[in-house]
């Protein structure tokens, strides 16, 4: 299974990023997705960074495998779950 997270509605709101990431994260173990694409967008990477942190965090990154960046386009990134 896969999910699709788009961050482009909400790029200006903080907060409601940290929660939208937080919550495909947390649907993606409870429906053991095995991957989850994150679309922020190509702009000025700012947003792109600001994923990056969060997914970088101790407690998020104890919760999924590995990250790739899409090679041919940099405004999509891809989080990839191991469920046991």
């Amino acid at each position: 299974m896969k999910l699709k997270l788009d961050l482009h509605p909400i790029y200006n709101r903080g907060g409601e990023i940290d929660k939208a990431l937080r919550d495909v994260v947390d649907e993606a173990i409870r429906k053991r997705a095995t991957e989850v694409e994150i679309i922020p967008g190509k702009g000025s990477g700012q947003l792109k960074k600001k994923v990056l942190r969060f997914l970088e965090q101790k407690e998020i990154k104890a919760l999924y495998h590995r990250i790739d960046k899409d090679s041919k386009n940099h405004g999509r990134l891809f989080v990839y779950f191991r469920h046991k």
